[in-house]
């Protein structure tokens, strides 16, 4: 999403401003025209006929019109006096904005030079400088520059710990070091994602670019995603949980396209969808969980498209969808399981047209369907099952138990 090209203006390319000559016939030809529009207005009111001819002045009348002159003479000053005080005080604003922006590119400077200092200390003085520097940033632009080189912080090269030497006590040590900065700007820009869009310190809206990034942990929960993008492109979920549980998600988009979840968890439970994208098109599940229980969706839409589940776990358990779209078009599922169980179909759309089942298990086991639409049109079976035992109301075509005792293990067992 981009940044509104007058914002960028200001914050970039100084002021701009019409000539003076310009602008004053401007003013005049609109206080002559305001004028002639009251006055023709005020002649209407009064349903005048015409103008009573006078052969003569008195000096009453002389008077009245010298008054008159003189009264033009200081509008018209009083109108260029106005011109200069607003050329001034735009002149005023835009030097403050210059100066503002000057401190603050030397805030930046040392800011970024502090997360490249060998000590874990100094990088986490610089995170919360940049992130103090995203609060303060006169223009949005300048802001965005701040979020930017957080992200970017996050995409450099990562090791997580189950690579580390068994015995080297250094390595371990650096790298929980390098783990604490990681997570610290997670936890921040959680935090920032939390306030109210109104909030002047509120980053929602900007974007956040995390493509390839390593994620060993990580906290997002009760932030709120109502704009921007948010992008996990390509980023590996490995050895540990990541949280949007208790989330919102109201606009914007947040992409997990061809990310892989060789194992760990990303939960977005008790999550609300009322709009926005969710997107894991071509995402490979190769023993992670993402678990969607008990979040509610009632619009937007979470796109699992060409996603891998092998091995992998996409859990809905308890999920209701009341709107919005869940679209597993043309899923693999070869020993992954896709669980609804105990989910409440009101409405919106849930897609399977062309999913290929390759011994894994879509489970609508005890689920309730009182609307909406669960599309299983051209699935196609080489193995695995769908289960439905216990599912009550109008079942979807199609949606027939063909498990063939026993299921494979269960991955969320009661």
């Amino acid at each position: 999403m981009r940044t509104p090209l007058s914002l960028r203006e200001k914050g970039q390319r100084g002021l701009r401003l019409w000539p003076v000559g310009a602008v004053l016939t401007l003013v005049f030809a609109s206080a002559v025209l305001i004028a002639a529009a009251v006055f023709a207005t005020a002649w209407g009111l009064l349903d005048a006929q015409g103008l009573k001819r006078e052969p003569r002045l008195d000096s009453r009348t002389f008077f009245d019109l010298v008054k008159l002159s003189f009264g033009v003479v200081a509008g018209a000053g009083a109108l260029v006096a106005l011109v200069v005080a607003y050329r001034r005080q735009r002149v005023d604003e835009d030097g403050a904005l210059r100066e503002a922006t000057r401190l603050h590119t030397e805030r930046f400077t040392a800011a970024v030079g502090q997360l490249g200092d060998p000590s874990a200390a100094v990088r986490l003085g610089g995170v919360h400088a940049l992130a103090g520097l995203a609060d303060d940033a006169p223009t949005r632009a300048l802001r965005q520059t701040c979020v930017d080189v957080l992200c970017a912080y996050l995409r450099l090269p990562y090791i997580t710990e189950a690579h580390l030497p068994g015995d080297d006590a250094d390595a371990r040590h650096a790298y929980l070091s390098l783990r604490e900065v990681r997570h610290t700007v997670i936890r921040l820009i959680r935090d920032h994602l939390r306030l109210d869009a109104d909030h002047p310190h509120s980053w929602q809206g900007h974007d956040f670019d995390f493509t390839g990034v390593v994620f060993d942990g990580g906290d997002f929960t009760r932030a709120v995603f109502s704009g921007g993008i948010v992008d996990f492109g390509r980023a590996v979920f490995r050895d540990a949980r990541v949280s949007f549980e208790n989330a919102l998600f109201t606009g914007g988009i947040v992409d997990f396209g061809r990310a892989v979840f060789p194992d760990g968890t990303v939960s977005f439970e008790n999550a609300l969808f009322t709009g926005g994208i969710v997107d894991f098109r071509r995402a490979v599940f190769s023993g992670g969980t993402v678990t969607f229980a008990r979040a509610v969706f009632s619009g937007g839409g979470v796109d699992f498209t060409r996603a891998v589940l092998s091995r992998g776990v996409v859990d809905f358990k308890g999920a209701v969808f009341s709107g919005g779209t869940v679209d597993l078009v043309r899923t693999v599922l070869s020993g992954g399981w896709a669980d609804f169980r105990q989910a409440v179909f009101k409405g919106g759309i849930v897609d399977f047209t062309q999913a290929v089942l390759s011994g894994g298990v879509i489970d609508f086991r005890n689920a309730v369907f009182s609307g909406g639409t669960v599309k299983l049109a051209r699935t196609v079976f080489t193995g695995g099952a769908i289960a439905s035992e216990g599912a009550v109301g109008d079942l979807p075509l199609g949606l027939v138990d063909q498990a063939e005792p026993p299921l494979p293990d269960d991955p969320f067992p009661a």
